[in-house]
């Protein structure tokens, strides 16, 4: 039991890395052990599946409301473009915990799928969201195709990996391992899309 539950052992230390990360504390992916499928019994599977779908969420959560707070704050279509932008970054850090090389491949391929699937969800929210205000609100339609331009030209999907190059043109672009996910190091969510011009500290 002390290889599942006690204290230092990779389940532990996983664990302890979403409880915290969660919490948008200084953790970094990189240092977690790799856990294989038949480290630990399919209850401990769904137990740390459960930490992992909770930390996910949490973060997206934080996420999602710091940038409805940073656009509902942008006076111009630079703010808001610079927003989506610095909000890019928080999507990779998600994606990069979700596809976790320690992790086994079914996982993160669950994992980084649902992810995908919410940033996608999300880019169509943020267009549907301007249709609402034209209708409802009686918003600009000059503001509004302005925004929807900003949106389209700083997607959030942009997060997302490139589609795969087509046949002949992978050889010269050389052999990538279709399974590394790069960890950013320092968590890149530690930029906050919310955080207005005058907060910023510039450094050469």
């Amino acid at each position: 039991m002390n290889t599942y539950w006690g204290h230092g052992g990779p389940y532990e230390t996983w664990v302890e890395f979403l409880r915290r990360w969660a919490a948008e504390e200084p953790v970094t992916p990189g240092a977690l052990p790799p856990l294989a499928d038949d480290r630990f019994p399919a209850e401990t599977w769904e137990r740390l599946a459960e930490h992992l779908s909770r930390a996910l969420d949490t973060r997206l959560t934080t996420w999602a409301d710091r940038l409805v707070a940073a656009l509902l704050a942008a006076s111009d279509e630079f703010s808001a473009g610079r927003a989506l932008a610095q909000a890019r970054n928080g999507l990779r850090a998600v994606r990069a915990v979700a596809g976790h090389p320690g992790l086994p491949e079914t996982t993160r391929t669950r994992l980084t799928d649902m992810v995908d699937g919410q940033i996608r969800d999300l880019q169509d929210q943020l267009e549907r969201s301007l249709d609402l205000a034209a209708a409802e609100n009686g918003s600009d339609p000059r503001w509004v195709e302005q925004r929807r331009r900003t949106f389209r030209d700083n997607p959030l999907t942009a997060a997302l990996p490139a589609d795969p190059p087509a046949p002949g043109k992978a050889a010269a672009r050389g052999k990538a391992d279709p399974n590394a996910v790069p960890i950013p190091d320092p968590d890149p969510w530690a930029v906050d899309p919310a955080a207005r011009p005058r907060r910023r500290v510039i450094t050469d």
